[in-house]
């Protein structure tokens, strides 16, 4: 037998894990899981950074991931199946516009009143970074970010508010 075997292991929980125990996200989460793009979250390769909502941010919104944009024909009836395909695009929308397919380093090491700009996995949508004078970092002029939390595949942004797929 040899000695010199030692099991891999990893040394930081992955960003599912993450995000299962993080309550104060459990509405993102719950969303994010519906979709296949969540897979990444258990990926020990991925490198990805997720803006996530806290459940407060997510309760405050007029309208709700799964229900997308205000429709202009409101009265329009569509069949069950036609309603629950259109929630699931705009939940996946919603969803991808909080993932950075790449990691963002902590911003605390940017300079004061500097800005970075990332693509999100939402085609066409970028989010801006901004270290202000107090040394806060702020996403699109008025998104906080809460806390950090690092994962072996990634890291989470706890963020006190949403970022719009308009």
């Amino acid at each position: 037998m040899n000695s010199d075997y030692t099991p891999l292991t990893t040394t930081k929980p992955l960003l599912s894990d993450l995000l299962t125990i993080e309550s104060s996200a459990s509405i993102f989460y719950s969303y994010a899981r519906e979709l296949e793009l969540s897979k990444m979250f258990e990926d020990e390769n991925s490198r990805l950074t997720v803006l996530v909502p806290t459940n407060k941010a997510v309760m405050a919104l007029a309208r709700k991931p799964h229900q997308g944009p205000a429709s202009i024909d409101e009265g329009i009836e569509i069949t069950q199946e036609q309603f629950d395909k259109q929630s699931r695009k705009n939940v996946e929308r919603w969803v991808s516009a909080h993932i950075i397919p790449v990691l963002v380093p902590f911003l605390c090491d940017f300079d004061l009143h500097a800005s970075v700009t990332y693509e999100t996995l939402l085609d066409g949508k970028s989010v801006e970074f901004e270290v202000k004078g107090d040394g806060q970092t702020i996403i699109n002029g008025d998104t906080r970010i809460k806390d950090i939390k690092e994962a072996g595949n990634g890291v989470i942004y706890l963020i006190d508010g949403t970022i719009s797929v308009d």
